[in-house]
């Protein structure tokens, strides 16, 4: 009896060590962009995010001008030491525990004098980084070599309010065609019923990749494509079989006690569907939100095919800032973090549904 428990409470132990383990690995690199997303570009080019604790650093507590005299191509002597140029960028520390350290590209001529100090916390943080990737304005700062950068702004406020107006309607409409379909399938009789259910199913495996092409073609001849419509109508296709799938095996699973004393007290099929069915299947409905949600949120390809840069969405808008501004880590941090915003809300606030949902139908009896 004794071995049992131990057996168990070391399997107990295990499991919750490692779902602390995976939640680390996944809350550590997610601190670290919000932290970086908070810092200006000179202290990330010299520093870890990690700085922002505690911890012994290098301040500046002076600086020595190399004369012009001086070849900065070759061996380099300051204060009786001899370096390159490389290796004075790379720092020297000195026996008197002081470091000198070339402050940014040749042309500076500037050695920066740094003394070893604690640094309790790194109060030099700023919220321009989210400025400047919000607005689509002018962005100044500094690099990595000290010279000041002038950026163009991506303006991801926009494509941020242009990924709400395409995931909503994409989440919303496939959820109702799907919640009446998924009643059909379960509780009407109708010619055909089981063939269409399995067509149903066959759709999932279908990537959606290869309809593309005729779908595009179809939304120019309407002249729908660049519109929200067409990409509201595409992702609503893509998504239907997943969620008349998921939605049939939890509506099927409903006690079919309730629905045949409706029917018996009059009650027609759109009266048990809107006043019993819907309320009943509120788990279902918000595991199916959550994941049609997610996906087009970070839909790159169907919101790149059917919108472009018309109505440009906030994954166009981060693939730009890595293509345009991909040294800038101040700017690509600060839009992660912007685009994982909502995505978050809408999972923390519907996850307790999200469980119950997922699992409709897997257990009979």
């Amino acid at each position: 009896m004794n071995s049992h428990k131990r057996a168990k409470q070391f399997s107990n132990i295990l499991v919750n060590a490692t779902l602390i383990i995976i939640s680390l690995i996944w809350i550590i690199p997610a601190f670290g962009i919000l932290v970086t997303s908070f810092r200006n570009s000179e202290d990330i080019f010299t520093s870890g995010w990690w700085t922002v604790f505690p911890h012994q650093a290098y301040i500046k507590t002076g600086e020595i001008k190399i004369a012009p005299e001086v070849d900065v191509n070759g061996p380099i002597e300051i204060n009786g030491i001899t370096h390159t140029f490389e290796e004075w960028r790379e720092g020297i520390v000195l026996p008197d525990g002081s470091k000198l350290t070339w402050y940014g590209n040749k042309r500076t001529r500037t050695v920066e004098v740094q003394q070893q100090q604690w640094m309790w916390f790194d109060v030099n943080l700023t919220l321009d980084n989210y400025k400047n990737v919000i607005s689509g304005q002018e962005i100044r700062f500094k690099g990595a070599d000290g010279n000041e950068i002038v950026r163009k702004g991506n303006d991801l406020g926009g494509a941020f309010l242009n990924s709400v107006a395409v995931a909503v309607p994409a989440t919303i409409i496939p959820i109702l065609i799907a919640a009446f379909a998924a009643y059909g399938f379960a509780w009407m009789n109708f010619p055909g019923r089981k063939f269409f259910f399995t067509l149903v199913v066959a759709l999932l495996v279908v990537p959606l990749q290869i309809a593309l092409v005729p779908i595009l073609q179809d939304f120019t001849r309407l002249n729908l494509n660049g519109t929200f419509l067409a990409i509201w109508m595409a992702h609503t296709g893509f998504g239907l079989p997943l969620a008349i799938y998921l939605l049939f095996n939890y509506i099927s699973e409903l006690p079919r006690e309730t629905l045949e004393a409706a029917f018996i007290d009059g009650a027609s099929h759109f009266t048990i569907f809107t006043e019993l069915i819907l309320p009943l299947s509120v788990p279902a409905l918000a595991s199916f939100a959550i994941f049609q949600f997610l996906w087009v949120w970070n839909d790159y390809l169907v919101a790149l095919v059917f919108l472009g840069d018309s109505n440009r969405v906030i994954t166009s808008a981060l693939a730009a800032i890595v293509g345009e501004k991909g040294q800038d880590w101040h700017l690509l941090t600060s839009g992660a973090f912007i685009s994982m915003l909502l995505p978050l809300a809408v999972f923390f606030s519907l996850q307790r549904y999200f469980v119950r949902g997922l699992l409709a139908g897997s257990v009979k009896g």
